[in-house]
């Protein structure tokens, strides 16, 4: 039987649900979303502390793993990706981290009309209903997508944001308005107690027009192709192959991973790969998979004293506590997301933006991994270049859409890179030794307060860094000029027609922030592309 809708999504992560949510509401056809993974059932998805558990369940997370990293002691790296409804804004720490003003200036910089902050500021408000302070010029309130502020200050979080003030670092209450740099309580995607996930915001309400099918555990084998125009998409369900067509568009929305490896398997890519793995070639298009950039993140412990932290409330009987408060009224620890602190600092005095993330919890992971807790009171600083210079690629391995890509972030390649994360880690440690923070800290367990030299400090980063989870680039946004790109500022494939590109993939350069609000603001921007709307007005502050 042959099905035609339409428009056809491939992916329902954060993008994907957006643009499924606003074709839906223009009411302009009908529209078909081929997900990978199941619904969003697990309750650990809407739970905030659930957190723990989303990030390694193999039923929902596709679990990749990066290539062994020259500059990391030769390890692989766990790239933890949604599969679920939702995507990775199923599964995320829930921070809501939109980035400076600047980082889309260079969007458009790079010839990406349309992408500049003044552009893209208006589809940052539509998204968002902004529950807290803020200024209206900056923050939407009518939005589908509620960000909230954490609603019990801790003493602990309280003390690192007083002691990074005390350094000089401003304090910000609305990192995401008119200027990001300083510290302030991390904004959340929660609100009464529960994730505001992208599927629960959009797809949801799409469901309910009726002219919206949602498949879950639809796996993609490739995208149709009629000449130059995509057509239509291939897919395995339950044992079965099957086929949908589309008369409009095909809009692929797989995430960072997942749309360069589509992308070439359906012989769409690198000539030189696509021989490799044997896929006939359909169009050459060799910025495909390449650009792929990620936050790469190193994590500071300490063992506390004279305030309680989550690793007291996160067992035993204080946890049987938190469940039955958690139950009762929507609050307690397991409404706590893993980050409860932004701090946005520099490197350098000398620098006109601020080019560090740190992040603080009064919590500690074993190893600084979200999977349990120390058996000690302890708390945990997380830091990471804002823009990182080191980039590398996503190949697919076969023919097989079933084999999981090779992923090569190339982590920590750049000296520049390497130098700003050695500044973070001794940023971090300022924050820790300086009052009224350091009146609560017994000792530093990670790396320790001997591990004190550049050399040494550079070496417990390649050691035991991680992903900060932030994968973007392999479907760099740019015109067909440039070398590397492969979609041009309305996210249509070069050289194709039918086509086109919508999720982080597309990110010319990395945002100074977690993805996901950047991502949310693609997919509005994405769904008024794809229907030939007009662009909301430029709003220049």
């Amino acid at each position: 039987m042959t099905e035609t809708f339409d428009y056809i999504i491939i992916g329902s992560g954060s993008a994907g649900s957006v643009i499924t949510g606003r074709l839906s509401e223009a009411q302009r056809g009908t529209v078909c979303v081929l997900e990978a993974g199941p619904t969003d059932s697990d309750p650990f998805i809407h739970i905030p502390a659930g957190v723990t558990r989303t990030i390694s369940n193999p039923a929902i997370n596709w679990l990749y793993e990066t290539e062994p990293g020259e500059y990391i002691g030769g390890r692989r790296i766990s790239q933890p990706r949604g599969k679920t409804l939702g995507g990775s804004g199923s599964i995320n720490g829930h921070i809501y981290n939109r980035g400076q003003r600047l980082d889309f200036d260079l969007w458009a910089q790079q010839g990406n009309r349309g992408w500049g902050y003044a552009d893209v500021l208006p589809y940052f408000k539509r998204c968002e209903k902004r529950i807290g302070p803020g200024d209206d010029n900056f923050r939407g309130r009518h939005g589908p997508f509620t960000i909230t502020d954490i609603d019990e200050p801790d003493p602990l979080c309280d003390a690192f944001i007083a002691s990074a003030t005390a350094l000089g670092i401003p304090r910000n209450d609305d990192y995401n308005g008119a200027a990001q740099e300083g510290v302030a309580y991390a904004q959340r995607s929660l609100h009464k107690g529960r994730r505001v996930s992208p599927a629960r915001a959009f797809l949801y309400p799409a469901i309910k027009r009726g002219n919206v099918d949602i498949r879950t555990e639809s796996h993609v084998t490739r995208l149709l192709f009629d000449g130059r125009r995509c057509i239509g998409v291939a897919y395995r369900r339950g044992g079965r192959n099957e086929v949908v067509y589309a008369r409009a568009r095909v809009v692929l929305s797989a995430g960072t991973i997942g749309s360069p490896q589509i992308l070439q398997i359906s012989g769409i890519g690198p000539p030189n790969l696509l021989q490799d793995i044997g896929v006939p070639i359909v169009h050459a298009l060799p910025g495909v998979g390449k650009n792929l950039r990620d936050h790469f993140a190193v994590r500071l412990t300490a063992r506390v004293w004279g305030a309680r932290s989550i690793n007291q409330r996160g067992r035993g009987l204080p946890l049987l506590r938190e469940v039955a408060r958690y139950v009762l009224t929507r609050r307690g620890a397991l409404t706590l997301t893993p980050t409860l602190v932004y701090c946005f600092g520099k490197s350098n005095a000398a620098l006109d933006r601020g080019d560090l993330q740190l992040t603080f919890t009064p919590a500690s992971y074993p190893d600084g991994v979200w999977s349990g807790l120390d058996p000690f009171p302890g708390v945990m600083i997380a830091c990471w270049q804002h823009r990182p210079e080191s980039s590398g690629f996503v190949n697919a391995r076969s023919a097989n859409p079933f084999d999981k890509p090779a992923i090569q972030p190339n982590y920590l390649a750049e000296t520049e890179d390497r130098r700003v994360l050695v500044a973070g880690i001794r940023l971090a440690r300022h924050i820790l030794g300086c009052a009224p923070l350091a009146d609560f800290v017994d000792r530093e367990e990670r790396p320790g307060v001997t591990t004190d030299s550049d050399t040494d400090l550079l070496a417990f980063a390649q050691r035991t860094g991680t992903t900060a989870y932030h994968p973007i680039g392999t479907c760099r946004m740019g015109p067909a000029s440039q070398r590397g790109t492969v979609v041009d500022d309305k996210l249509r494939v070069h050289g194709l027609l039918g086509l086109h590109v919508a999720d982080a993939s597309i990110m010319p350069m990395m945002p100074s922030a977690n993805t996901n609000a950047a991502t949310l603001m693609i997919g509005e921007k994405a769904a008024d592309l794809i229907l030939g709307k007009p662009l909301l007005p430029v709003v220049t502050i």
